[in-house]
């Protein structure tokens, strides 16, 4: 049994460096920083590595009409991808909060196609009526790759 243990431990340090192993911790990044009476409350992305992490986006905006919000918010979450050195090609993951289910078809009608040719996973809810903040009628935030 020793003998089997021994073998299976050596196998998985196989391919790994010594200097790997030892490497410090990459500092995260961070662009468009909102603050609250003076202390950083949240970013408007966080890079760490090759990934990127972008806030939620809404549209508090005129006109208060679900597809024009919705175009809003992907142009809003595109320009973070940019800025970040990412593209809506490399989202792997979206999460979609509307403020109304009955806005989903609707919201899927502009969304549709904006992620390229294979899009990433996307959960979509609708919150309580009012939960998405502000005056937004859809809310959306995403995980990419560099």
């Amino acid at each position: 049994m020793k003998k089997i243990l021994a073998s299976v431990a050596g196998l998985s340090l196989v391919g790994i460096s010594k200097d790997a192993v030892a490497a410090p911790a990459e500092e995260k990044t961070v662009n468009n920083v909102t603050t609250f009476q003076e202390v950083p409350l949240f970013s408007g992305s966080t890079k760490l590595g090759n990934m990127v992490f972008i806030a939620g986006k809404g549209a508090h905006v005129e006109p208060f009409e679900i597809k024009a919000h919705t175009e809003i918010v992907l142009k809003e979450l595109e320009k973070e991808l940019i800025k970040a050195g990412s593209s809506m090609e490399k989202v792997l993951k979206v999460n979609v909060y509307l403020n109304d289910i009955a806005d989903w078809q609707a919201m899927n009608e502009v969304y549709k196609g904006r992620f390229g040719k294979n899009p990433p996973v996307r959960t979509t809810v609708a919150v309580a009526k009012g939960g998405v903040p502000g005056n937004s009628l859809v809310e959306m935030d995403c995980i990419a790759y560099v």
